[in-house]
């Protein structure tokens, strides 16, 4: 009954507004515009044409020049309705009108109208006009059309998610990146490093490599392009050239959070995903993922874990599938290569398509794009935190992030407060530009103690940060490190090796290199864990930082040039993860890496001799200290001598409290004193 009253009230709602009948394409009812019609009619033939080859940006432009002559023609108005729904350029939203249009001229324009008009209302977030469509629609269909039942009561179900979270639209800025990034041609898919200083993306501008164009909708293949930003504004975009572009379709899908190693996607193989490295300045040929990623199906995202060690991808390879396109692991073994792929599970993954997943360098945030779940329309953005061995219900990043369109290829920056994504808009540059989301909320003001907590001689975690009064504030609970490695005499860049180890465990969690150019590097550091990072040179002395992160640390970013030092007779290193208990001087576990350090410059260097020498702060006696920094120094000798260092290159002294290179007045100062040092005797 109420159904019926629902159709009566739409129909009667229509039959109201008719001011018009619907108007043949007839050359006997435009006699005296002869030339007119004939001009409209041929670009109303043309348009046909570009509509049967799926040509439907084209076909608009025609349609649009044949209606404007006659407006009243029910099957054009529909056609230019189902061209902007289906159009690559245009605005989608710009169906509505003219399917209406249609409807007035001929409620019988086409059988499923009512199902076209839902979807138009629905695009244009009109729940309650697209629900009564659909539900129109679902009134006309008979028994055995099961899986179209399925599709109304799902559209219908997204209507509903959608009315409620408009009501409740979350606070955030939507913000162009402007004429160095978007032009008039399409750009999307962007990926930045972490620290946001680089964003690549991919366009179809006509300076194309090779200026190829697709057969398919005559637009020009996809390429990568690459912006940097300089004083908070980014640059004018440009091609990244080869080898990472070439005469067929390149597009960005992923990129390690330090830049250094991109994934894109190639059109080749019914769809792959591709590796290449950031190498001495230039990026090196894309190489295509091994057998366990790439198959005869399509693999469309890809996302590298903050430790290199995991891909997250997306396949719908039809053996693991929980049906359509579904985000996959897989881990590297100890050769470096991608393993067996594994299914997210059924959290993560619906019967329908997953896409753009974006692994966060926070080591434990995904965020992808999906048309299950709570959507309100087409695919929307959710986030899904990893929490005592299992990946959480997936939430809905709520609108106006997301909205009845297809929200994809979002990715976020290090704390959490910014995000990135391609939309279409009005005021924009082209039909889709790329976007910049800004999370509002109460800021977290944090002061940095003015001593430099990263100098070498830091003994202890680097975790007295003056902090003022907590604000609550959703952040990443991340630390960013960054900086650059440098020869400590000509502070000539250095291409370095940087390991990144969780003391607790001795366990390697990734391997990284710095810039041969520049040598800039870039690690993050997800909470939780007390780290050990070592930066090692092919003839330097290794330079170690510590960070202990405690659970819940906030978001924080730490710049610092690490100064390398050449093996040279007096060079004097801290050993910065060294460790023992308060007043005690037994080696706690957490030494261990730092200790195998030593170890293998020693056996590297057979003939290098060295002294180990203790140093403490000023509390206690100065008897006391000195027997303690003897005997701390003492037990690093000790280690080395049992892992066949010959006793004869070692030796040993505790300085106790003399030689302070901080004030005692702080803890921060009686940190960097209490500290263990080799010294270079000889070479």
């Amino acid at each position: 009954m109420k159904l019926n009253i629902l159709i009566f009230i739409f129909s009667v709602f229509f039959c109201s507004v008719i001011s018009a009948q619907n108007v043949p394409f007839d050359k006997a009812l435009f006699k005296e515009r002869k030339e007119e019609y004939k001009a409209a009619k041929e670009a109303l033939d043309e348009g046909h044409k570009k509509f049967e080859k799926g040509r439907y940006d084209e076909a608009i432009e025609l349609f649009l020049k044949a209606n404007k002559f006659n407006p009243n023609n029910a099957d054009l108005n529909f056609k230019i309705g189902r061209s902007y729904i289906a159009s690559y350029q245009k605005d989608r939203k710009g169906a509505v009108p003219y399917y209406e249009k249609a409807y007035q001229l001929d409620p019988n324009v086409d059988k499923k109208i009512h199902l076209y008009l839902g979807e138009a209302y629905h695009l244009n977030g009109l729940w309650d006009k697209a629900i009564e469509s659909f539900q129109i629609e679902k009134s006309g269909i008979g028994k055995g059309a099961e899986n179209e039942v399925v599709y109304l009561d799902k559209e219908i179900y997204e209507c509903k998610n959608g009315k409620e979270l408009q009501k409740n639209p979350i606070r955030v800025f939507v913000d162009n990146l402007g004429e160095g990034v978007n032009t008039a041609a399409p750009e999307y898919c962007p990926v930045i490093t972490t620290d946001e200083s680089l964003v690549y993306f991919t366009s179809r501008r006509s300076d194309t490599y090779g200026e190829t164009r697709d057969a398919a909708d005559g637009e020009f293949n996809e390429d990568i392009y690459v912006s940097t930003k300089q004083n908070g504004k980014w640059t004018k975009s440009k091609n990244v050239g080869t080898p990472v572009n070439s005469d067929n379709h390149d597009a960005t899908v992923g990129l390690s959070p330090d830049g250094k190693t991109m994934y894109i996607y190639k059109g080749s193989n019914g769809g792959d995903l591709y590796e290449c490295d950031y190498q001495a300045g230039v990026w090196t040929k894309p190489e295509a993922l091994n057998k366990n990623i790439n198959t005869e199906h399509r693999e469309t995202s890809g996302s590298l874990s903050f430790d290199g060690k995991t891909l997250y991808f997306v396949s719908n390879r039809l053996d693991l599938t929980l049906g359509g396109m579904d985000i996959f692991t897989s881990k590297k073994d100890e050769k470096g290569k991608w393993g067996k792929p594994v299914n997210l599970g059924s959290t993560i993954n619906t019967i329908y398509d997953e896409e753009s997943v974006f692994a966060h360098p926070d080591g434990k945030t995904l965020y992808f794009s999906s048309q299950g779940h709570k959507t309100m329309g087409g695919f929307d953005v959710f986030k899904s935190v990893y929490e005592n061995g299992k990946w959480g219900e997936p939430q809905n990043l709520g609108y106006p992030v997301n909205t009845p369109a297809d929200e994809i290829s979002f990715v976020v920056n290090a704390n959490g407060k910014r995000a990135y994504y391609s939309t279409t808009q009005e005021g924009g540059f082209g039909h889709r530009d790329i976007y910049v989301i800004t999370m509002l909320g109460p800021e977290k003001p944090m002061i940095l103690n003015t001593e430099d907590l990263l100098v070498s001689n830091v003994t202890q975690p680097v975790s007295d940060l003056v902090i003022e009064p907590k604000i609550p504030v959703s952040t990443n609970e991340l630390t960013l490190f960054k900086g650059r490695i440098l020869d400590s005499i000509t502070k000539k860049p250095l291409e370095s090796n940087i390991l990144m180890v969780d003391n607790a465990v001795n366990q390697e969690i990734g391997t990284f290199t710095s810039d041969k150019i520049t040598g800039k590097f870039l690690v993050t550091l997800p909470s939780g864990k007390n780290y050990n990072i070592t930066v090692k040179a092919e003839g330097y002395l290794f330079q170690s930082v510590n960070f202990d992160i405690p659970p819940g640390g906030d978001y924080q970013v730490i710049e610092k040039d690490i100064l390398l030092n050449k093996v040279s007779v007096g060079m004097v290193i801290v050993l910065n993860n060294i460790f023992f208990d308060n007043d005690k001087f037994s080696l706690r576990k957490e030494s261990e890496t730092e200790l195998e350090n030593l170890h293998k410059l020693l056996t590297e260097n057979p003939t290098l001799k060295i002294e180990i020498s203790g140093h403490t702060d000023n509390r206690g006696s100065a008897e006391h200290n000195q027997k303690l920094s003897e005997n701390r120094a003492h037990a690093v000798v000790n280690y080395l001598v049992t892992k066949g260092i010959q006793v004869s290159r070692l030796e040993f002294k505790g300085y106790g409290l003399t030689k302070p290179v901080a004030s005692n007045l702080t803890e921060v100062g009686r940190q960097m004193n209490r500290r263990t040092e080799f010294k270079v005797l000889s070479k």
